[in-house]
């Protein structure tokens, strides 16, 4: 008599409820969602925050914890805005993302973010904005306000214009500098907005000269008032303001003993940095993420840690003379 014996129990697979689905379905969509958000207020750009608002830390004559608090708030100022400014463009621009060869995997644009969904996530940015500017330490916040400002006015029309469009766009980097200083209450040197203002200049004009080379002027209209050459000599232009307005801004706030060093000791690092991003530029046709390329080329960043060696041991025996003495 032959007896029928079910398989093992291990071999079966274990039934699945549909409820256990769901919940399963719904928390991966719930990760994507987080995913897709995190992308959208773009991590990666707040670099440009944790680069440009310390500045003034360069010319604090006293570092304390109170000057440290109000300039690190600022940053958290600037990057709430800029996540917001973020969300608010690719709402704006998701039907002209679609027709760019990158952009168009965007979250909004792509359609894994719905645009409700966009508006409720850039209204939980404003309240959270509103709330530390309102509870956070006092100082003047107008360039915050002008940064919204002037962003919202880029949106409605002005990145559509050849020229305003890189001049707006680097005028945010001039509000992010100012709005440092104010946090630190020290005054800023007028060579120094002209040193960033004018090296801003030189990446954006980088990245539109990049995105000429690649998708041409279809998907954003103001590069019809471009061309590969005229993007070339406005490059160079802004390269030799840069560098001098850096050396005025050193010459201007280092002590006389010292200003020898410190203007003939930068300038080799000054014109290395300036040639090495016109050459990612230009020879490797590389430029569309000017952040990426200040943080991870390591030409760059060597450059860079040897020159702020330079500068810091040169600011750190004007404040603090006798280290000088005791080194002899």
């Amino acid at each position: 008599m032959t007896v029928l014996v079910d398989p093992p129990t291990l071999d079966r697979p274990a039934p699945v409820s549909p409820t256990a689905a769901l919940s399963t379905g719904s928390r991966a969509t719930d990760r994507n969602l987080v995913r897709d958000l995190t992308t959208l207020i773009r991590p990666h750009q707040w670099a440009k925050n944790l680069l440009v608002v310390p500045l003034v830390l360069i010319d604090t004559p006293r570092l304390g914890l109170g000057v440290l608090g109000r300039v690190s708030w600022a940053v958290l100022l600037f990057t709430l805005v800029s996540a917001l400014v973020y969300v608010w463009n690719d709402v704006y621009d998701r039907h002209r993302d679609r027709a760019h060869p990158t952009k168009r995997n965007r979250p909004i644009a792509s359609g894994r973010v719905s645009v409700p969904t966009a508006y409720a996530f850039g209204a939980l940015l404003a309240t959270a904005l509103v709330a530390a500017v309102a509870f956070g330490p006092a100082f003047p916040w107008w360039p915050l306000a002008a940064y919204l400002t002037l962003n919202v006015a880029y949106s409605r029309g002005l990145k559509h214009l050849p020229l305003l469009d890189v001049l707006v766009v680097a005028g945010g980097f001039l509000l992010r500098v100012v709005q440092g200083y104010l946090a630190a209450g020290v005054a800023v040197s007028s060579w120094l907005l002209i040193a960033v203002f004018s090296l801003c200049l030189l990446l954006i004009l980088g990245k539109r000269r990049h995105e000429m080379s690649v998708g041409g002027s279809a998907h954003r209209p103001s590069l019809a008032g471009y061309s590969v050459q005229y993007l070339d000599l406005l490059i160079v232009l802004c390269a030799a303001v840069a560098i001098s307005g850096f050396l005025g801004h050193v010459q201007a706030t280092i002590p006389t003993p010292y200003q020898a060093l410190a203007l003939v000791g930068s300038t080799p690092f000054a014109l290395f940095a300036v040639a090495r991003y016109l050459q990612v530029v230009v020879v490797d046709g590389d430029g569309g993420e000017p952040t990426r390329v200040l943080l991870k080329d390591r030409a760059m960043l060597v450059n860079a840690l040897l020159w702020g060696v330079l500068i810091g041991g040169v600011l750190l025996v004007t404040q603090h003379p006798a280290l000088l003495a005791l080194a002899h």
